[in-house]
């Protein structure tokens, strides 16, 4: 999964007001009892080291505490390094231009003893760095050098790299404390539980303790406040979380797992959450990616394939599941050495695992090793022919060939890291003993689910290629170098509004969707809790901005079809984006279930939307709103709620939303629209959404 400067995906927990004071218009007296419980995504946690580890050659060593995940100290080193190597190397290649002997031989060596030195300050910072953040591909132990470990508290998740420049540039979830600061929320009232992102599941309990970490977390917020707590997840942090409530299910009585979920567990907020996958790991493992990291692809594929999690994000199929370990454990079977994994007939009867394309096609390179792979010789007995003539062969992976192991073993006599990957897929996912996370999810048994993503995240056509759609599948050939840098990227699918289309601007067959995904997660994978909607679903669609209503649409009682997308017949003004709600209140019993759309909203950035932090507010005030009569907030109308939400109408001279908004100056404003203010306060403004 794609992650830009930093990676993030992450859950955020808000703490909400219970009653205000009209009469001097602030927020006072008893706040709610909500407490808030943060589960940041992929690499959104610092990683700081917990050894010392002298780096030779180089400045830059590294100190308990010091940063690991992400010092841009030592990326901007690396950097400049590089660039200085460059600036040598040039002046190297071009002494011999030199007129004068004695010259032209100071400068030779010159640029090569600057050469020789930032070669081995580059190596050295890198590989220093490398050793803090690899693990052990087969047993996730820290290198024997260097030991990293996640920092604890609100500051692990806020900036990655605090600072001035570098603050800003890795911020993840400090617009969100910001937020809360703002509305008046305690600060006991917000809990992070950061974790090591680089860790398969169960190894975060075995090593970390961290699910009971986690279960005592909820326990304590209880006391605290006296109410349960809010989730928020993005990315992997949903992954996190729906490991963590099949971990309670054998720490706590059968007949009391319900309960406990309902003292503790007020509401859950899935946030860009890859229920099915992400392709972007695939690529990641397969061909590298840097994260923004001055590091090579191939030395980032080495990087991501050392996590045990780099298998926690990979594509599955919708219609593979696994034996429940928690009914077993309870109803007296035979118990097994390990779960079953099994695939319905629609697996087998319709194509590509229920995803719009098959996510791999890679060309074997010669007949070397036909024998590894017999799991596709149905599949490679059209091609004998070539490959006797020792052409490569094009072969193609679905969704559950990927997860099952299918793919890496066919691919094994080629690639060594496939060994290591099929290791890691037996143990720590297909024999978890508590849940193998490469199956769908269902519904979690939570009373509020609510589901948020991204969609259509792509821009214009710029030269055959269509700028940050999202890739749905990858073609694959041998580059001819060793490894890890053997493969190579040929072409991409993108899925499109209701299309495939390759790289090179070519129509695809396929199942494409309605839309396409966040830039990261594909719209497949984002959009299956859509299946946790009953069979009738109210649909809203409404501005992201701040309107008056005139442009909201509604359908009430639409039919949804189970296992089947629910496409809303509204229109749509291109100029506009919109936020598509899906709320159901009415199949299960006390329990609501609602999904919202955000138009152009980017997966790593969708955390720090104004928009999605709005809602989410409204949302939760509305819940615990004593005079709240309807399940869900309205949507008819969205006015600013903020001092900050106010901006200068330049057209009409004065500021926009003058219901709410006037013209109040304070020293410090440097432009109009700074001195546009709220007229009531914040706390008034929340009252009209009850």
């Amino acid at each position: 999964m794609r992650v830009r400067f930093v990676i993030v995906i992450f859950v955020l927990l808000l703490g909400a007001l219970g009653e205000t004071t009209p009469a001097d218009g602030e927020v006072t007296g008893d706040y709610s009892k909500l407490s808030g419980i943060i589960i940041p995504g992929f690499a959104s946690t610092q990683l700081r080291a917990w050894s010392f580890l002298d780096c030779p050659y180089s400045p830059l060593d590294f100190n308990p505490l010091d940063l690991v995940w992400l010092d841009t100290t030592k990326v901007a080193f690396a950097i400049s390094s590089t660039l200085l190597f460059s600036s040598y190397l040039r002046s190297f290649r071009h002494f011999q231009y030199s007129s004068l002997f004695v010259l032209r031989a100071l400068l030779f060596f010159n640029c090569v003893y600057h050469i020789v030195s930032l070669i081995l300050q580059l190596l050295s910072a890198v590989n220093c760095w490398l050793k803090c953040i690899l693990l052990d591909p087969y047993n996730q132990t820290d290198h024997p050098e260097c030991k990293s470990r996640p920092d604890s508290g609100l500051s692990a998740i806020t900036e990655l790299d605090p600072g001035y420049i570098t603050g800003p540039l890795s911020s993840v979830w400090k617009d969100w404390i910001k937020w809360c600061i703002e509305f008046g929320i305690e600060a006991n009232a917000i809990i992070a539980v950061p974790y090591d992102w680089r860790l398969s599941p169960s190894k975060l309990e075995e090593r970390d303790l961290y699910f009971h970490k986690l279960k005592l977390t909820f326990e304590t917020a209880l006391k605290l406040r006296g109410g349960p707590s809010v989730v928020f997840a993005h990315s992997l942090g949903n992954n996190v979380f729906r490991y963590f409530l099949e971990w309670l299910k054998l720490e706590i009585a059968p007949k009391h797992y319900i309960q406990w979920l309902d003292e503790h567990i007020h509401a859950y907020f899935a946030v860009g959450s890859p229920f099915l996958g992400a392709t972007e790991t695939v690529k990641a493992a397969l061909s590298g990616a840097t994260f923004g990291v001055p590091v090579s692809e191939g030395t980032a594929r080495l990087m991501f394939n050392s996590f045990g999690s780099s298998l926690w994000m990979m594509p599955i199929s919708e219609y593979c599941t696994a034996d429940s370990i928690y009914w077993k454990h309870f109803s007296g079977a035979i118990k097994k050495d390990r779960p079953t994994y099994h695939c319905d007939e629609q697996e087998f009867r319709l194509n590509y695992s229920g995803w719009p394309t098959n996510i791999i096609n890679i060309e074997i390179p010669s007949v070397r090793g036909y024998d590894a792979y017999p799991s596709v010789t149905d599949v490679t007995q059209t091609n004998l022919s070539s490959m006797e003539c020792g052409f490569p062969t094009q072969l193609s992976f679905s969704a559950r060939e990927i997860s099952d192991g299918t793919f890496f073993k066919s691919i094994e006599d080629y690639d060594p890291e496939s060994k290591r990957l099929l290791y890691q897929l037996q143990k720590s996912y297909h024999n978890d003993p508590v849940l193998n996370p490469l199956t769908p999810w269902d519904r979690p048994p939570i009373k509020n689910v609510f589901c948020i993503y991204g969609i259509d995240m792509k821009t214009e056509f710029r030269s055959g290629i269509w700028t940050r759609a999202k890739q749905v599948g990858l073609y694959f050939a041998a580059s001819g170098k060793p490894y890890p840098d053997n493969w190579i990227i040929t072409d991409i699918i993108y899925e499109m509004e209701g299309s495939l289309i390759s790289r090179s601007g070519n129509l695809v067959e396929g199942n494409p969707g309605i839309s396409s995904g966040d830039e990261t997660v594909p719209y497949h994978s984002l959009s299956w809790c859509k299946n946790w909607l009953g069979p009738k679903v109210n649909i809203t669609r409404a501005p992201q901005s701040e309107h008056d209503g005139s442009d909201v649409q509604v359908e009430l009682n639409v039919e949804h079809l189970h296992g089947a997308d629910i496409v809303p017949n509204m229109t749509r003004s291109p100029k506009v984006k919109y936020m598509t709600y899906y709320e159901d209140s009415e199949s299960i019993s006390e329990k609501r279930t609602a999904v919202w759309e955000l138009d152009k909203a980017n997966h790593r950035n969708i955390v720090r939307s104004p928009v999605l932090m709005r809602e989410l507010w409204l949302q939760i005030w509305h819940d615990i709103h004593p005079d709240a009569t309807s399940k869900f907030v309205t949507k008819a109308k969205r006015g600013p709620l903020r001092d900050e939400d106010c901006y200068w109408d330049y057209g009409k001279a004065r500021c926009a939303w003058s219901e709410y908004c006037e013209y109040r100056y304070a020293f410090g404003d440097v432009h109009l629209g700074q001195s546009c203010r709220l007229k009531i306060s914040s706390a008034d403004m929340l009252l009209r959404y009850v």
